[in-house]
């Protein structure tokens, strides 16, 4: 079985012979107690060979055929353009339904500077089992590892499969895990742990993503940062239930390994049928920047990547809430548009008996008591502000006070006889039912095809809790993802100008499944800037900022109650994908025109912000977070550098600002209207008054001095390449204007 010899920095350009030196050279000795031949941990582990952790395959025949010996039947390599594309082989265990389309309608194609990856399809069987298999192993050329598993029942009687978990290996080295938890308002928070003899797992059952999901699982060497030390870095592309671990033996045999986590019963294969895992992604690099990197290449190289600009977009939710009058959204639609909004976007409440959120959900019908003319009339007015409409959907969730839950109690998720606990008030739609997902398909398709609807912010507000297909059917987590992502690229397919938003209590659906049909995700409900600084640091790990929605809130957060400068809210907001929620016919005429400010720079700078690298430093003071974007080619860059909390130190002090050309000269100065600092200063900073000029190694390495900060605010520095090696360059760029 394949095995990877091995994953990590680059060896260079090395031929066959040297490759089969490698091989012997990494070949372990045989010890005491241990069986007698070689254990080669393939990516699919099996115990059978003598390995003595996590099975890679769980499975039976009513209790036989437990433990699979796969032998390799064939071994095929060849290019594939996407194999990281939503369709993949059929998986007979979901309803019957729309194949998911080749590829995400979308903008041009793939990026020319990666090219297609390289895959390797090994088939491989075992006739006493009566189990076959097929491995898909690839490496693009984001350096990002790719794996995924079918599993084929050759025999005559059902085999239930348990779970499938593949496997990278990590080196002695990693000494350090580090893994994201979180909670609602509170997403992507970092825990560490020593990578000890053992096994670490995070299992998430709660039927989405998960609001505390791990994002990534990390092995690197002790204190490892975004800057420094060698890290191995694995995600499972899957939007239901899923496992994650990571693993050392005795004999010193490392992995991380991943895979979907079945309920029991969900995936009973008949003779014949098959089940193909997600996607397992792997990333290395030297510190966390680099697998960010990786990461961010291999989603921007995706042929349905979005690469139009990312359009500010205003989205209604903490402006009005419940309380829908054409009025008073059409005032709200004009200030937008005045400060340079291009999306407007109506959040919850637009439906049939939807004044709150107790009633209504699955009654896709716009409420004609509040509507009388339809959304219609609020289109128009706001595509002939130039700007695009978008609407909140929740289909996969329904309140039991609602006509569909009372036509069809049946089509609701649950477990024998009773109905699972609410939450938010609403039960979960079993869009596994054929009946159920037709409803559903065609109130979004009418819904699209009636209105001028450019976006959609799709919803999922609950984790899914004794979710079962019925009183006499099994659990039905698995089923309920299938047919979520086949809803979702039936309505691509037939709505190819529409785009997605994955929203679910915010943060509560990011991963790679999910992002292979949407354009973003809503990274978090909690829009104060000071949670969102750590929260959308963390999350572009993983995800790159053009699909993180990021959004100018209120003076005074909904979700915490803090109060927060415009400055340190839109400066947040920057860094990713730019947008507005708040009631603007509240703000103050000065806050609308600073706003419009920010919305202008935004603008400006997007196009650098949402293709360039993200960087972070790894500063020695946990008050103070620099981060920032580098272009690629180096020309540029934007930071942001942010006093989250007082010091034990004054003034902010010297910071490093990674990621620059070492080789070429930079102006650095501040950058409007991010420009002025506030803090407790009884002089002025002499460069941030005229900017200076300084190679790039000594930008990075040495450092400038930072504006004292009060806390809670942040400044902006832009960078602007002025001369290569060796010359000097002239001022290029005013105090005012400098990298725009």
């Amino acid at each position: 079985m394949p095995r990877i010899l091995y994953w990590g920095r680059d060896l260079g350009d090395l031929g066959d012979d040297e490759l089969a030196a490698l091989a012997v050279s990494q070949q372990p000795q045989q010890v005491s107690n241990t069986v007698d031949d070689e254990t080669a941990v393939s990516v699919l582990p099996e115990p059978a060979t003598g390995w003595m952790g996590t099975p890679g395959l769980t499975g039976h025949r009513d209790g036989a055929a437990f433990s699979a010996l796969f032998t390799v039947d064939s071994v095929e390599q060849g290019d594939r353009a996407d194999p990281a594309s939503p369709a993949g082989p059929a998986d007979p265990t979901g309803p019957a339904g729309p194949a998911a389309p080749a590829g995400l309608a979308g903008p041009a194609g793939p990026d020319e500077s990666i090219r297609p990856g390289q895959i390797v399809t090994v088939t491989a069987s075992d006739p006493d089992a009566a189990i076959a298999l097929t491995l898909d192993l690839g490496l693009d050329a984001a350096g990002v590892v790719m794996q995924r598993a079918t599993v084929r029942n050759a025999g005559e009687s059902v085999y239930t499969l348990d779970g499938v978990m593949l496997a990278l290996p990590v080196p002695l080295a990693a000494t350090e895990l580090l893994d994201l938890t979180g909670r609602h308002l509170r997403e992507r928070s970092p825990q560490r742990s020593e990578f000890t003899v053992g096994t670490h797992v995070r299992e998430n059952r709660r039927g989405r993503t998960g609001l505390d999901a791990s994002l990534v699982l990390a092995a690197g060497e002790q204190g490892f940062g975004f800057r420094r030390g060698e890290v191995w870095a694995m995600h499972v592309g899957w939007s239901g239930n899923h496992r994650v671990l990571a693993e050392r033996t005795p004999q010193g045999e490392s992995i991380l390994a991943g895979g979907e986590l079945l309920l029991p019963g969900e995936v009973r294969l008949a003779p014949g049928e098959k089940y193909t895992t997600p996607w397992i992604y792997g990333a290395y690099g030297d510190g966390l920047d680099e697998v960010s990197r990786r990461f961010h290449d291999h989603l921007r190289a995706r042929p349905g990547h979005p690469r139009s600009p990312r359009p500010v977009t205003l989205n209604t939710w903490e402006a009005v809430y419940f309380d829908h009058d054409l009025d008073r959204l059409t005032e709200l639609a004009d200030l937008a548009a005045d400060a340079g909004v291009e999306r407007f976007v109506l959040d919850d409440g637009w439906f049939r008996g939807r004044r709150n959120d107790r009633a209504g959900l699955g009654d896709w019908y716009v409420d004609e008591t509040v509507w009388p003319r339809g959304l219609h009339p609020l289109v128009d007015h706001v595509t002939k502000r130039e700007m695009q409409f978008g609407l909140w959907v929740e289909p996969e969730m329904i309140n039991p006070d609602s006509d569909l839950a009372r036509a069809h109690p049946e089509w609701i998720l649950a477990t024998g006889h009773r109905m699972p606990p609410e939450a938010r008030h609403q039960q979960v739609l079993n869009l596994a039912h054929p009946d159920a997902y037709a409803y559903i398909l065609e109130r979004l398709d009418a819904l699209l095809t009636e209105y001028r609807i450019g976006y959609l912010k799709w919803d999922h507000n609950r984790d899914l809790v004794d979710a079962g297909q019925g009183p006499d059917a099994g659990a039905g987590v698995h089923a309920q993802t299938r047919a979520t992502y086949r809803l979702i690229d039936e309505l691509r397919s037939r709505h190819p100008g529409v785009e997605i938003e994955s929203c679910s209590s915010g943060g509560g659906r990011v991963d790679l499944g999910i992002l292979a049909r949407t354009d973003r995700v809503w990274t978090s409900d909690c829009i104060d800037a000071l949670e969102r600084q750590q929260i959308q640091r963390w999350s572009e790990v993983l995800v790159p900022p053009e699909m993180l929605g990021a959004h100018v809130g209120a003076g005074v957060a909904h979700t915490t109650g803090r109060s927060h400068s415009l400055t340190f809210r839109a400066g947040t907001a920057l860094f990713g994908h730019f947008g507005i929620e708040w009631d603007l016919t509240a703000a103050m005429a000065a806050e609308r025109a600073e706003l419009a400010r920010w919305v202008a720079l935004y603008k400006d700078v997007r196009d650098l912000l949402h293709t360039g690298d993200v960087v972070r430093a790894d500063h020695a003071d946990p008050s103070v977070l620099v981060h920032g974007v580098v272009a690629r080619d180096g020309s540029r860059a934007i930071y942001a550098v942010v006093q989250l909390a007082t010091s034990v130190q004054s003034p902010t002090g010297v910071v490093r600002l990674p990621g620059l050309d070492p080789e070429a000269r930079y102006r650095l100065g501040p950058l409007a209207p991010g420009d002025e600092p506030a803090g407790p200063t009884r002089s002025p900073l002499r460069w941030w008054e005229s900017g200076v000029e300084l190679p790039g190694q000594v930008i990075s390495a040495a450092g400038v001095q930072a504006p004292t900060l009060y806390p809670e605010r942040l400044v902006l520095v832009a960078a602007t390449r002025v001369a290569t090696a060796g010359t000097r360059g002239e001022e290029t760029s005013t105090r005012a204007g400098v990298g725009r």
